[in-house]
């Protein structure tokens, strides 16, 4: 057979090909085979929305390890999901439909504002399918799940009522983070996700006064001055100082003794008496406003552990349904919540000073009337870091509302043990994000009071004389007790299901269901089972395949999708939901600044996939630290590098080898049966690669899966290739086999990160099906020799050195020099002809590191910034005594300067050559080398002969010549170098396979070639 013509690689047109080929093939459903099942779980995105990078790079971790586990034997099904509920598409038919308010939505009624939610969930599926596709990401969209589809929110319903029935739910008034603009509550996980939850905003913050009834008048701060019509307490910690000063108007005033001097500018200094919190505690004090007038227990001061000194005047404004700590510090002292603004945070009727106003439009009237009734002390203007509602971006507030909980304080100790389950990567985020966000979980608002999602199955009596609730986890249970068949299980239709109590002997009082739906991440963490519609269907399966394998997801879902399924999982079956997960950073634009369509701050990813193909990108991405946790900026030349490192370099190789085979009119063939030294070096680098690759895809490490790949790509092409075209040149058949073994192997090892380059890579090379049916290589196949591999890599570090000098000397790497001197303790002897032919030298001469007249020293420097603050002022003996040389190193590493031993970080250690030759250097694994650079006439006339001989290389190429042909050369050259080709003429035919040389004088070096009869 003969390979393929290879040519300069066109990756998108070479993309576009195999995409082709495999929709023909079949491919993907092919590749769905065995028994092992590799269970991967598919974190469902919206489609009211185009993807953007993010879900581009969660994407293609989705495929490669799944392409990995395929290839070590499992079955991996990848079930495409879509999250279709909660508000991000109630905004998106709200906008659409033009409607602003809840109350235009129930004006134009809950099922058309439902269909219009139906129908934007499902918008950009086509777009969705398209971009999913074109990145080569392998999933099934024929058997997706939907989370509005029945059977998934059978499954949801079913695990409410199971944890209802196991106690974990209950309904309570809380204060909640709380959005006035979508009218519904957040959970407390919602603020953490995303760092730009908390944007910087401006508002007023106020001191105010309230008198104590022992006379001296109370200093309290808020930055909340909308709250100060419904105080009912003040705080105060119990084992804080207070002091008791006199205001500018003589009056006895509290406050916190370590807020004294923030305000000196309205207080005495002279403390007339000092006191503990505890001394103020069950003080009654008279109220700012009365509008709260003959509220239970109010108007006192209360202990509250929050209360701290570190700003305001460490006595804190409790308003109970506005604050969460205010509501737990009230309700232990009997003090009830008391509503004063509405679900838009406007104030009701309870505050008629202020009844219709906004809240935050609220703050400068309630000022104004504190400071006309002489209560305000002080008005300040503050910045700080505020909660936005993740979805609409405004500004939230802090309400108390009637919620549905999951009680996840009752189970938060085994959520902390089952989490020593899960291998998570990066690994800190173990105990790190995910581990303390854990021990520090709250009860979970699981109830939005809106339209278009999963229905809290809660029915309950309209009659509290006759009081009845009801729980249904499943359709057939609702079937069963209101007597229809249910279709659908969205609002209005499950609102229309009512029946008469079956407690109320009177028949006049009817179950009906309580309006609220599901948060949207408990559909999120439901995913697991209600996917295979469990427990209704597939039970056996789930049983055997849960916890789930793998997960991967950005940071911002340890406290979103990963820990809902955590707690989902912990309740209901006491497992975790998953064993593995990878977290990864988050993408930013090309500014540093999160990505914006408006600021247009990154390369548009078609554009990308058109210029570079999607391997690129995927490269890219994969490569990169953010998969090991930290962020990335995207930016069109990283994308390029990865193209210019590691995809390039592999299709040249894989052209080298079909130019040379098809000119020797032969086949490679899978061997390592070779005994040249550079054919055993490459197969033993081919058994540590896929070893290394093997073990970084087990620990989900794809980053470094990368760079062992992109390390064995280097070798093969700047080592292996280079120093081996001589034997390629005369047909070697062993080089030939060794190098079509080491393309076929690291086609299959580096598949998952490079599935369509690899893919069109390995079917040329082969004739076989597909690279991602073949199993994953087995490096026990290769050969082992790791003293050849050391002796190697020092051999390449030597030439790495010597290239280094070369290029800092200014001689280009064509010009021959006379010799290189390598002070080594390495057995090299083997290896000095492939070191005089990379290093381009006539001779190589090896010696004992102390075989050279060339002395090496050590060089020591104290980081002052790092040494000082532990040294004081004997940093500067330290400083002194390392430049003097009055220092030493023990031999277990310790250094001491001037009898002062230094820790890690405080210092550098180099170590140099003493005479700084140009022409030296060192080699990082002991020992160094020194270059001769004396350019002898000889040497430089041979020089100029390389250089005539690229020139008429590149031209056989111009000339469209096949590296077999034989050539009629024709040369115009300067004197100077036309001596050189005559000094070199049989140099010069044996390497372009010249039959005649005509050399002719001239200005200026012109070649011509004639392809010989």
């Amino acid at each position: 057979m003969s390979y393929p013509r290879v040519g300069v690689p066109d990756f998108p047109r070479v993309e576009h090909g195999v995409l082709e080929y495999w929709e023909g093939d079949g491919t993907f459903r092919a590749s769905l085979k065995g028994e092992d099942e590799f269970v991967f779980y598919d974190g469902p995105p919206f489609a009211n929305g185009l993807p953007h990078y993010g879900h581009l790079l969660t994407g293609y971790v989705k495929d490669v390890v799944p392409r990995y586990q395929t290839m070590r034997g499992h079955r991996v099904e990848r079930r495409f999901g879509w999250d279709t509920h909660g508000l991000p598409a109630e905004l998106e038919a709200q906008r659409v439909l033009g409607l602003k308010t809840k109350a235009e939505i129930l004006q134009l009624g809950i099922a058309k504002f439902n269909d219009a939610c139906r129908a934007s969930v499902l918008k950009y599926t086509d777009e969705w399918r398209s971009y999913v596709t074109r990145q080569a990401r392998w999933v099934d969209f024929e058997h997706d799940y939907k989370t509005l589809n029945p059977d998934y929110m059978e499954s949801v319903i079913w695990a409410f009522k199971t944890l209802y029935d196991k106690g974990l739910v209950y309904e309570g008034l809380r204060v909640l983070p709380y959005c006035w603009n979508d009218e519904t509550p957040l959970s407390n996980h919602e603020l953490r996700m995303d760092d730009d939850v908390y944007q910087p905003r401006q508002d007023p913050s106020v001191t105010v006064a309230v008198e104590l009834e022992t006379g001296e008048r109370l200093l309290a701060w808020t930055t909340t001055p909308w709250t100060l019509p419904s105080n009912l307490a003040m705080a105060v910690g119990p084992e804080l100082d207070y002091v008791v000063v006199d205001d500018a108007e003589g009056r006895p005033t509290i406050l916190a003794e370590a807020r004294l001097a923030a305000y000196a500018d309205n207080l005495g200094a002279e403390v007339r008496r000092r006191l503990k919190g505890a001394d103020l505690i069950g003080l009654h004090y008279t109220p700012l406003f009365d509008f709260l007038a003959g509220t239970d227990n109010a108007f006192q001061v209360i202990a509250a552990d929050h209360v701290t000194t570190d700003d305001g005047t460490g006595v804190v404004h409790m308003a109970p349904a506005y604050g969460e700590e205010d509501q737990l510090a009230c309700d232990a002292v009997g003090i009830p919540t008391v509503l004063t603004v509405d679900d838009a945070a406007h104030f009701t009727g309870v505050v008629p000073p202020y009844q219709g106003l906004h809240v935050f439009e609220a703050n400068r009237p309630i000022i104004r009337d504190l400071r006309a009734a002489g209560a305000l002390v002080r008005e300040d203007s503050i910045v700080h870091s505020y909660p936005h509602c993740w979805r609409c971006r405004n500004p939230l507030i802090y309400k108390a509302v009637s919620s549905w909980f999951v009680e996840v304080t009752r189970i938060r100790d085994r959520m902390v043990e089952l989490n020593e389950q899960i291998t998570w990567v990066p690994e800190h985020v173990k105990h790190g994000q995910f581990g303390k966000w854990l021990s520090n979980a709250r009860d979970w608002s699981i109830s939005r009071n809106r339209f278009w999602g999963s229905p809290i199955p809660v029915w309950r009596s309209d009659d509290p004389a006759y009081p009845r609730i009801d729980v249904y986890g499943s359709i057939e249970e609702l079937e069963r007790d209101f007597g229809v068949e249910v279709r659908d299980l969205h609002r209005p239709y499950v609102d229309e299901l009512t029946r008469p109590n079956p407690d109320d002997p009177t028949g006049r009082s009817t179950m009906r269901r309580v309006p609220d739906v599901l948060d949207v991440w408990f559909d999120s963490g439901s995913m697991s089972f209600a996917q295979v519609h469990y427990p209704f269907e597939n039970t056996d399966w789930f049983e055997e395949h849960f916890p789930g394998d793998f997960i991967v997801e950005y940071i911002g879902q340890t406290r979103g999708w990963f820990y809902t399924m955590h707690v989902l999982a912990t309740a209901l079956f006491d497992r975790p939901a998953f064993r593995s997960c990878l977290s990864h950073g988050i993408v930013l634009g090309n500014d540093g600044q999160k990505m914006s369509k408006s600021l247009r701050n990154y390369p548009d990813v078609t554009e990308v996939f058109d210029r570079d193909g999607a391997d690129a990108m995927r490269w890219f991405l994969m490569s990169s630290p953010i998969l090991r946790g930290g962020n990335l900026i995207v930016t069109e030349q990283a994308i390029r590098d990865g193209v210019r490192q590691t995809l390039i370099p592999l299709w040249n190789a894989w052209s080298f080898f079909t130019l040379y085979a098809n000119a020797a009119g032969t086949e490679g063939s899978w061997s390592t049966a070779s005994t040249h030294v550079l054919d055993r070096y490459l197969l033993a680098r081919l058994r540590t690669l896929v070893a290394d690759v093997q073990t970084h895809f087990d620990r989900y490490d794809i980053a470094s899966a990368c760079d062992a790949v992109q390390g064995y790509t280097e070798i093969l092409t700047n080592w292996y290739i280079r120093r081996s075209r001589d034997r390629f040149w005369s047909g070697s058949q062993d080089a030939i086999n060794t190098l079509y073994t080491a393309l076929e192997v690291l086609c299959r090892t580096a598949a998952p990160l490079l599935p369509l380059v690899t893919e069109d890579i390995w079917r040329g090379l082969t004739g076989e099906r597909s690279v991602h049916l073949t199993d994953w290589p087995s490096y026990v196949e290769l050969p082992d020799d790791p003293d050849l591999v050391e002796r190697m890599e020092r051999a390449r570090e030597v030439c790495s050195v010597a290239s280094s000098i070369r290029k800092a000397s200014g001689i280009r790497a064509r010009q021959p020099l006379l010799k290189l001197t390598v002070a080594t303790s390495a057995d090299l002897q083997a290896l000095v002809p492939l070191i005089a032919a990379e290093v381009n030298v006539r001779e190589v001469v090896l010696t004992p590191v102390d075989g050279v007249d060339t002395q090496v020293e050590r060089r020591l420097t104290v980081n002052a910034r790092a040494a000082g603050p532990r040294l004081g002022r004997d940093v500067q003996q330290v400083i002194k005594a390392s430049k003097s040389g009055d220092w030493s190193v023990s031999a277990a590493g310790v250094v001491v300067a001037g009898g002062i031993e230094l820790q890690d970080g405080e210092y550098t250690l180099e170590t140099t050559l003493a005479d700084s030759q140009a022409a030296s250097g060192l080699l990082a694994g002991g020992g160094f080398v020194v270059l001769d650079t004396t350019i002898t006439p000889e040497l430089a006339a041979e020089g100029v002969a390389r250089d005539v001989i690229r020139s008429i290389q590149q031209a056989r190429r111009d000339a469209g010549l096949e590296v077999t042909n034989r050539i009629r050369l024709t040369l115009i050259a300067d004197p100077g170098t036309k001596t050189a080709v005559e000094a070199h003429r049989e140099l010069i035919m044996a390497e372009t396979l010249a039959v005649t040389v005509v050399v002719a004088e001239g200005p200026e070096l012109t070649v011509t070639v004639e392809k010989a009869a």
